[in-house]
């Protein structure tokens, strides 16, 4: 009688499981047509508008406007966005806190802090403006590698000062945040002494923006990213474990803390590097994961992949309209993630009060 019940709810259960797996994976191929479909737009829309065959037949040929100039942009809004989404989904999955990103690390302060001491110290502050008052620091490579090494210092600092503490998701981020408000007050103290130029800079570097990347910039993060996000996908089992709780994970065979620990170093690594090439873009690690969570839900094997498209879109939709808002002058990216993400963290701040 029981085996007859059994077999009775066998084809509810399948085909309550195969629309459980339907949704999310028609979330993420919408996603990806629309990513496709914004890229195209992107990469069409500028000082010289192309339509779409153009765009296509120039990318073929490697050769145009499309080529040169915006298709770097925009690989680069698509991969910087969908590194920075899934940095944050598995921060927030391993920290077990829905407001961690990479930011809460303190990396945006410490690469600020390193942009700030090279164009102060090491010469990299001299600018100029060009036909469309686009203000630019000549000497990029300079301010980058001093911003990149001050991230690595400050995700040192905090792996040493979380082992102290056996790696609690609390203590990581109050280091976190004690980190950055250290590098933040070093920052202002630099800028009061700043002259108007080096002030400029400064403040122009931790605007965020994506048309400072080249060729060479976008292969060095593909190689560094694509691992890194191979190992989160691989991994997505056991961060299912650990959002289900640290003794459910334990008995499961999965060692929480080394998780924690690599998850913790490779996501500092994909910050500091994006931060470091493009100045302080904010928001896209809370907003990304976040929206995926409330329409499929938090199974990690969709997550981080759904985290990654929709994370691309909406960096490379808020670059699309930071270029084209008030064109020809083209806004920070930084500004618009910002404008985004804001109302978004006070919702679940407010979210988290109620409970």
């Amino acid at each position: 009688m029981a085996d007859h019940q059994t077999d009775k709810n066998k084809p509810d259960d399948t085909s309550d499981y195969t629309k459980y797996i339907g949704k999310k994976i028609s979330f993420i191929i919408l996603t990806a047509v629309a990513l496709v479909a914004v890229i195209l737009i992107a990469t069409s829309i500028g000082s010289a508008n192309l339509s779409i065959s153009e765009v296509l037949e120039q990318i073929i040929n490697q050769s145009g406007i499309a080529w040169t100039i915006r298709f770097p942009r925009v690989l680069v809004g698509v991969v910087a966005g969908a590194m920075l989404a899934v940095t944050g989904a598995v921060m927030q999955c391993i920290l077990k806190n829905p407001l961690s990103e990479p930011y809460t690390l303190g990396l945006s302060q410490a690469a600020a802090f390193g942009a700030a001491f090279s164009i102060m110290f090491l010469g990299g502050g001299s600018m100029y403006s060009n036909s469309k008052d686009a203000v630019i620091i000549s000497n990029q490579y300079t301010v980058t590698i001093c911003a990149f090494c001050f991230c690595l210092i400050s995700t040192i600092v905090i792996l040493a000062l979380t082992s102290l503490t056996r790696v609690s998701p609390e203590s990581i981020v109050l280091s976190g945040v004690v980190m950055g408000s250290i590098f933040g007050a070093a920052r202002t103290g630099l800028q009061y002494f700043a002259n108007e130029i080096q002030l400029s800079s400064m403040v122009y570097w931790t605007f965020g923006d994506l048309s400072r990347i080249t060729w060479d910039n976008l292969i060095l993060l593909v190689c560094i990213c694509v691992p890194v996000l191979i190992y989160f996908i691989y991994n997505r089992w056991n961060y299912n474990a650990i959002d289900a709780g640290v003794d459910t994970a334990s008995s499961l065979g999965v060692n929480v803390n080394r998780h924690v620990r690599i998850g913790m170093v490779l996501c500092s690594l994909i910050a500091a590097l994006i931060v470091s090439l493009m100045g302080v873009i904010g928001f896209v690690g809370l907003l990304a994961p976040h929206i995926v969570r409330w329409i499929i839900g938090s199974d990690h094997r969709f997550v981080i992949p759904a985290s990654a498209l929709l994370g691309a879109l909406i960096l490379l939709g808020s670059d699309t309209v930071a270029r084209t808002i008030i064109s020809p002058l083209v806004l920070p990216v930084g500004v618009i993630t910002s404008f985004l993400g804001g109302p978004l963290f006070l919702i679940i701040l407010i979210r988290r009060y109620r409970k």
